[in-house]
């Protein structure tokens, strides 16, 4: 499989598995984790998760500036995985829940400072890595491998991310089980509601669901309290194992620097890797930057959809989905939870990224592939159809709005809605979020590897920081109007796409 590339693409490939796997953890339990611990609403917990993802993927901008002037990549990136351990470490010491009201700012503050560690971490490790990538193959021997290259980086560096939500949810619910109690995807919600109302609301409901996970007393307010405390404490063992992976890829990356391109030589490999650095001209480098700021703009959309994953669909699985057949015994726990879906995207990015590559090599083959410009068109297109079949799964559904003003509503959809869908929207992924990066290494001047990546990231940025918004049209919409909002955004993606090809093509030829 990797016989035709760069022997560095294996190493950094597996070194970025550890950050992908603190990623799918918070992707899958931040939203939850923040609602639970500080009883926030959906649009309070969007908002954090939001800026977030947007500090993670701004910050690759600061990143790359500060390789691209230092020439120091592989220090940069080491610094960034350094500096994300420590955040998880900030966010793995468990505190009391509920927070007492004299504390309550300065624990939200506290926690949305380790996010920021883990963010500029992430802001000097993730886009530097993949420009390394790409200067492997700036290479001639390599060249015609790059988006195929790019797709096989994608598809490994997602191996951690299939294990994370699995291991979060089977520490979060191992630890509730050692505790003498059940999982019940509704009961921080209510217990939270109880407390905050003082006993006065939610009662009959917390008396229901309290029985049902084991707890045979008679005061509520106590079990709320310890219930809270349990399930939150749980989440930041969960964040404990991001530790792990960051270690490991720590381990992994200092194993095989020595492989990884070296720029700081001031030297680009064309026919061998001693040849010197392409010259170009004023004119070209305008209409490469050009080329590739059109593209960042229209990504933002597809990004502002995609990354509700973590976010609205996240609150779908939690308030809609049926997670009865979802519940696999391990012994010492068991592995249900809304969390758990997280997994489905990179399970399909693992094992549909070899099906992708193998119809654009035949496609190659032929002569029929389509140029990458084109290929991030059609993703575009792919990703609305994810968002229809979830808005045709949703029809009839009340509203949020409906069931937090107290609709006796049960969790019944099908989990197999939301496996559909992520099939779908990971499809669109390869179609984008691998080529997109090698689009970047291809186009962008050589001296501008480093911040041209970090605006690609930086266009993901704003994407993810309007994916807050999902939280609004969620609990202010119906459910399936929620999803159409994203079938346009996609499509407003592939149209402005498809009206720039053309030029787009010119300019990466």
């Amino acid at each position: 499989m990797f016989k035709q590339h760069p022997k560095g693409l294996l190493g950094a490939a597996l070194s970025n598995m550890g950050e992908r796997f603190g990623f799918y953890t918070m992707m899958a339990i931040l939203v939850l984790f923040l609602q639970t611990k500080f009883n926030l609403s959906e649009e309070s917990a969007g908002w954090i998760y939001g800026i977030f993802y947007f500090s993670i993927y701004m910050l690759a901008l600061a990143g790359g500036i500060i390789a691209d002037k230092t020439k120091k990549y592989k220090t940069t990136i080491l610094a960034g995985i350094i500096l994300m351990t420590l955040g998880y470490v900030l966010l793995a010491i468990p505190s009391g829940t509920p927070v007492p009201k004299e504390n309550y700012t300065l624990m939200l503050t506290l926690t949305c400072a380790a996010l920021g560690v883990i963010a500029l971490g992430n802001g000097l490790f993730k886009g530097n890595l993949q420009a390394l990538v790409g200067q492997m193959y700036d290479n001639k021997k390599y060249s015609n491998m790059r988006d195929s290259g790019f797709t096989l980086f994608y598809m490994f560096i997602n191996i951690g991310a299939i294990f994370a939500p699995v291991v979060a949810v089977a520490i979060r619910n191992g630890w509730i089980q050692s505790k003498g109690y059940a999982y019940d995807q509704l009961l921080p919600d209510v217990c939270n509601k109880f407390v905050a109302s003082g006993g006065t609301e939610q009662v009959a409901k917390l008396s229901e669901l309290a029985s049902k996970v084991g707890y045979t007393g008679s005061d509520l307010m106590a079990f709320a309290n310890e219930y809270l405390n349990i399930f939150t404490t749980g989440f930041n063992y969960a964040f404990a194992a991001a530790i792990g992976a960051m270690l490991i890829s720590l381990a992994i990356y200092i194993a095989n620097k020595s492989k990884f391109p070296d720029p700081s030589k001031k030297e680009i490999a064309t026919n061998d890797d001693d040849a010197p650095a392409i010259e170009m001209s004023l004119k070209e480098i305008k209409q490469r930057m050009s080329a590739l700021f059109a593209v960042f703009g229209v990504v933002i959309f597809f990004w502002f959809s995609f990354h509700q994953n973590g976010l609205t669909l996240t609150f779908f699985a939690k308030d809609y989905t049926d997670l009865s057949g979802i519940n696999i015994d391990l012994g010492f726990t068991r592995l249900v939870g809304a969390e758990l879906f997280q997994s489905i995207n990179p399970f399909f990015v693992v094992f549909l990224a070899p099906v992708v590559l193998a119809i654009f090599g035949w496609l190659r083959a032929k002569g029929l592939e389509p140029s990458t410009p084109k290929k991030i068109g059609i993703g575009m297109g792919i990703a609305a159809l994810g968002f229809v079949f979830m808005a045709a799964g949703s029809m009839g559904l009340p509203s949020n709005a409906a069931i937090e003003a107290g609709a006796d509503y049960v969790p019944n959809v099908t989990p197999w809605l939301l496996v559909g869908t992520y099939f779908i929207l990971t499809v669109a992924e390869l179609f984008i979020s691998p080529l997109g990066m090698s689009f970047v290494s291809k186009v962008a001047p050589p001296k501008y590897q480093g911040i041209m990546q970090g605006l690609w990231l930086g266009a993901t940025a704003i994407g993810n920081l309007l994916v807050a918004f999902g939280a609004f049209f969620y609990t202010n919409m119906s459910i399936s109007g929620t999803w159409i909002v994203f079938v346009v955004a996609c499509c407003i993606s592939m149209l402005t796409m498809f009206v720039m090809l053309k030029w787009l093509e010119r300019v990466t030829k």
